[in-house]
């Protein structure tokens, strides 16, 4: 299970190093292959393959006449790449979704449970600033009674 937020820095070659508390549970839930894609917030995922897979078969399996279904089809799937850690622990982020995702010098790692977050420094503030403009009406549908 992948949780927690880390503030890191892109490498001068775009290589994200991937905390060294999740390189091996992320290299062993993927025998090192993980996917990068892109999502509708303009940040990107990170997921191990095994955790991808059921994900890119329920997205491929809606029609490509309808347009919203097209469109998710070829953001998630158009943008997916097979990417490896290197030696080091470092995952190189491609150009396409650097720009996509705005993503400069500073980034942040969200864990997501199955799956990481991937978002510029300026993104996650925002993202931080809309949880805490929502206020009483923090918590959506089916989560109301939740006790902290």
């Amino acid at each position: 299970m992948f949780q927690g937020a880390a503030a890191l820095s892109l490498d001068a070659k775009s290589r994200l190093a991937i905390p060294a508390r999740h390189r091996e549970a992320l290299a062993s839930a993927a025998n090192g292959r993980l996917i990068l894609t892109a999502h509708p917030h303009r940040c990107l995922l990170l997921y191990p393959e095994p955790a991808w897979e059921p994900i890119r078969d329920k997205v491929l399996e809606a029609s490509s006449f309808n347009r919203q279904a097209a469109a998710i089809k070829r953001l998630l799937v158009g943008n997916a790449r097979e990417e490896c850690m290197d030696a080091a622990g470092r995952l190189l982020i491609a150009p396409e979704l650097r720009q996509f995702a705005q993503l400069e010098k500073q980034v942040w790692l969200v864990g997501q449970g199955s799956h990481f977050e991937i978002w510029s420094d300026v993104g996650w503030q925002q993202q931080q600033e809309a949880v805490f403009a929502l206020g009483e009406q923090f918590l959506p549908p089916g989560l109301e009674d939740l006790a902290l």
